[in-house]
Formats: C-alpha cells, structure tokens, sequence
C-alpha cells in the first residue's frame, strides 16, 4: 500500500504540480492588471475566475491550477499578469513566482519518497522476521527437509 501511494504521490508531483509551477512561472515577463476576483472557490485546483480590462475590453479568466487566493471572497481586488496574445492565460502576481503548485509539488515529491521508504523498511523488516537457519523447503526447528527421510 504505501508502494502505491508513494506512486501516485511521485505521478501527481511529476505531471500535474511540477508543470502547473512552469506555466506560472511564464507569466513572470506577462502584461500586468488589476482585477477582481470573479468567481471565488478551490484557487489550487483552478476553480477561480477573475474579471479585468485587457486593451479595452472585459476579460473574465480562469486561475490556473496551483493559484492562491482560495480565502478571498468575491470582489476582492488582486493584481495579475495575463499574456498579451491571450488574455485568457492569467495569474495572479503573487503566484508567478510558482505559487502553491511549487509548494504542492515539493510536498507531494517529499511524500512519495515517505512512503517508499516506509515500503523499503517493511520489506527489511519482514526479510528480518524469518529466522536465521531457515530456508525454504526447510523445518525451521531441525533444518531437516520436511517430507520424511
């Protein structure tokens, strides 16, 4: 079980947190903008929307995955950087730097290896448990063969 776990903690790490931090990273060099937050909700999984002007016209977006912000109610007034080309590819200035997906990415990574360890420990443990003279096909108390003679 904790094999799985460290899986699925390493794949979460690896696929989704790690290049949720890249993509805001890449919004470090974007337009910036005062906005409101449009929409309040899980921040970290993207389920945020703010409303800001964008050459002249009303833009609401969605925050990607890895955004803070969660606790803000709705109207909050934030700043942001969006991409000139595409002001529909936003985040919030205090997340460009990576934001809680790199948190999130160190956490998940640093609990993946947890538990593989734990796994390597109990597979140590058990191979320790099985008593020293014994071997398989073996009587544990006389090192006979079992079967008879």
């Amino acid at each position: 079980m904790s094999l799985v776990l460290a899986l699925l903690l390493g794949v979460l790490s690896a696929l989704v947190m790690f290049p949720a931090a890249q993509h805001l990273r890449s919004l470090q060099d974007g337009e910036r903008a005062h906005a409101t937050l449009h929409t309040s909700g899980a921040c970290m999984a993207g389920r945020c929307q703010v409303k800001f002007e964008a050459d002249g016209r009303t833009v609401v977006a969605d925050l990607p995955l890895g955004s803070g912000g969660g606790k803000s109610s709705v109207g909050a007034r934030l700043t942001i950087r969006y991409e000139a080309d595409d002001p529909q590819v936003v985040a919030r200035e205090e997340d460009v730097g990576g934001g809680g997906a790199a948190v999130l990415a160190v956490m998940s990574g640093a609990g993946a290896l947890l538990f593989l360890m734990m796994s390597v420990v109990a597979a140590i443990f058990v191979a320790r448990q099985r008593p020293a003279g014994s071997k398989p096909g073996r009587s544990p108390q006389d090192g006979q063969r079992n079967g008879g003679d």
